[in-house]
C-alpha cells in the first residue's frame, strides 16, 4: 500500500503531508487514521509507548471518546528526507463541558511508500473558558480559508 506524497519531502509535499495527516485526525475516524502508519508503526504519545495499527485505533477510540468536539491544525515545523517535523494545537471539551486546547510537537519518520513508521509526540494542555476557543470551524476538516497555527500565535 502506497501513501503519496512519498519521501524525500520537499517544502511542498511536507506540507501536503501534514495536512492530509490533520484531515484524517480531524475525521476522528480511528480506523481511517490507522490506515496511514505501518502495521508495525512504534508510537510514543505522552506517556504511552505503543506498537501497531490495533494499538493505534484502539488509543484514537479512547482518546476521541472523551476529547469531544475536537478541533486540530498542524503546521511543519522541519523536514528532511523521510522525516517531518511538526507542531499542532488542538481543541476540544470534556463530557462535563470543560474546554481544553493542547500544544504539542510531533516527529515523524516514514517508510519508502509514505507510511509513517514511528510517532514521538509531546503534548501538553490546559483548560481554557469557552469564550477563549479559536477553532469554531463545523466538525470534520478545517476548511481551506480558515487561519493556519501561525496565524493565532500558537
Amino acid at each position: 500500500m502506497s501513501r503519496p506524497p512519498l519521501p524525500p519531502f520537499t517544502d511542498e509535499t511536507a506540507a501536503q503531508k501534514a495536512r492530509l495527516a490533520e484531515d484524517a485526525w480531524n475525521s476522528r475516524d480511528p480506523a481511517r487514521v490507522a490506515l496511514a502508519y505501518t502495521v508495525d508503526s512504534q508510537w510514543r504519545n505522552r506517556a504511552e509507548f505503543i506498537v501497531g495499527r490495533d494499538a493505534i485505533e484502539a488509543l484514537l477510540t479512547r482518546k476521541w471518546a472523551r476529547e469531544l468536539d475536537y478541533r486540530l491544525i498542524k503546521e511543519v515545523w522541519a523536514h528532511a528526507d523521510t522525516r517531518i517535523a511538526v507542531r499542532f494545537a488542538y481543541e476540544y471539551r470534556d463530557d462535563s463541558g470543560t474546554w481544553f486546547r493542547a500544544y504539542g510537537n510531533e516527529n515523524w519518520q516514514f517508510d519508502a511508500d509514505g507510511l509513517m513508521e514511528r510517532r514521538l509526540a509531546s503534548i501538553n494542555e490546559h483548560p481554557i473558558a469557552e469564550s477563549a476557543r479559536t477553532f469554531h470551524w463545523p466538525l470534520g476538516r478545517r476548511p481551506d480559508d480558515h487561519p493556519g497555527l501561525s496565524t493565532f500565535g500558537f
